[in-house]
């Protein structure tokens, strides 16, 4: 059995990547991790009244703690008496592009967005629209860390995840098998017929402010921009931004 010392140390990248685990709080997130991905839960930890909602057989074991243990590992201010501990997915950290049909005719791709709760988020949205798997660059937040997690709601599994400073090289190869490189940009075109019938893409995604990286636009194949209402504001968060340009993207599928 674990020391709960162990648990509350999956707050650090460093321990996440050596053990290959992190933590799912929260009883919706739990229950839909035990939905969809049950074999990559290792264990379900839980205060007595906090069981998830979906039925469990010897398969995932659950231990069951007072609630102020639950509390002292849980990085949420106020935990709802429950989490699981989940297996990292293989490759994660490496820049092997999946095989098919794990890849997907449609990729995001994130670059250097350091916001934990944006990265999170836009992962999310990535597994609602259907996008196959998600490319981080190696100064991006981390996917696994408690805030991240906390935003994808428990789809966090639902899309293949790739975290690597040899993001530049994957983008490379994808475009040589036929994907098309579009980045949202605040300089791109707010012309967005291409869309209809685009086939395989990724969707380039910057740090708010930045943006993209000269050496990533260079690479696009087209560049887009939201039209909004300056007058109101100056512009739109990452996370909205990928949502909108995501929307019409699957969209036009």
């Amino acid at each position: 059995m674990k020391p709960l010392s162990w648990y509350k140390s999956l707050s650090l990248p460093k321990n996440r990547r050596q053990y290959g685990y992190f933590l799912i709080e929260g009883k919706r997130a739990v229950d839909q991790v035990l939905t969809f991905h049950r074999d990559s839960v290792e264990e379900i930890l839980c205060t007595d009244g906090a069981l998830p909602s979906i039925p469990l057989s010897n398969d995932v074991p659950v231990r069951t703690l007072p609630d102020v243990n639950i509390k002292s590992i849980c990085a949420s201010k106020t935990p709802q008496g429950i989490a699981a501990l989940v297996r990292i997915p293989a490759d994660v950290y490496t820049s092997k592009i999946p095989e098919r049909p794990s890849l997907n005719n449609s990729v995001l791709l994130l670059e250097h967005i350091q916001d934990p709760g944006n990265a999170g988020t836009l992962i999310r949205t990535a597994a609602a629209f259907g996008v196959g798997g998600v490319i981080l660059s190696d100064q991006c937040a981390d996917p696994f860390s408690p805030k991240a997690v906390q935003s994808t709601a428990g789809s966090l599994l639902s899309v293949w995840i790739r975290k690597t400073d040899r993001y530049m090289p994957m983008i490379d190869e994808l475009k040589d098998s036929g994907y098309k490189l579009i980045a949202a940009d605040l300089d791109g075109s707010e012309s967005h017929g291409f869309i209809n019938g685009i086939g395989k893409h990724i969707l380039a995604l910057g740090s708010e402010g930045p943006g993209l990286t000269a050496g990533m636009l260079d690479r696009c194949d087209y560049s887009i921009r939201i039209p909004i209402a300056e007058s109101g504001a100056e512009s739109l968060n990452v996370a909205s931004s990928g949502a909108i340009c995501m929307f019409m993207l699957r969209r036009s599928r």
